[in-house]
C-alpha cells in the first residue's frame, strides 16, 4: 500500500520528509499529525535561516531531523542536527533550533503522566 492512511486504530505516513513539500521563504511551518492524551505528533519544516529562540516545554519531547541540517543549542551545549539526527529532552530543558537549510524536523511530545 502507498499514500498516508489516519484511522481510529492508527495513523500511517508513508514518507513523512514529503508530508511538507512546500517551506515559504523566511517562515517556519507546522503540522500537527497526530494528538493524543498521551503524544502529540507535530511536522515542523523550517525556511534556511529561520529559528526558534530559546524556549522550554513542560513536556518530555523527542525531536527527529528528516531533512536539513540545523544549529540545536541544548542546555547551553550546541549540537548540529542532519537528516537521521534524534534528540530527546527531558522536561524544561532550554532549547532553541535555527535551520542553516531547509529543514524538514518530527517533534513528539509525551504526556508527563500527572
Amino acid at each position: 500500500m502507498k499514500g498516508n492512511f489516519v484511522t481510529e486504530n492508527y495513523t500511517y505516513f508513508a514518507d513523512l520528509a514529503t508530508q511538507l513539500t512546500e517551506i515559504p521563504a523566511d517562515t517556519i511551518v507546522s503540522r500537527t499529525l497526530y494528538s493524543g492524551d498521551e503524544i502529540k505528533v507535530i511536522l515542523f519544516g523550517f525556511a534556511p535561516g529561520q529559528e526558534l529562540s530559546e524556549h522550554t516545554a513542560a513536556r518530555p519531547a523527542i525531536l527527529h531531523f528528516l531533512r536539513g541540517e540545523a544549529k540545536l543549542t541544548l542546555g547551553g551545549e550546541t549540537q548540529t542536527a542532519k537528516a537521521g539526527s534524534f534528540v530527546r529532552m527531558a522536561p524544561r530543558l532550554p532549547h532553541s533550533i535555527s535551520a542553516e537549510s531547509e529543514v524538514v524536523m518530527l517533534l513528539l511530545m509525551f504526556a508527563t503522566g500527572h
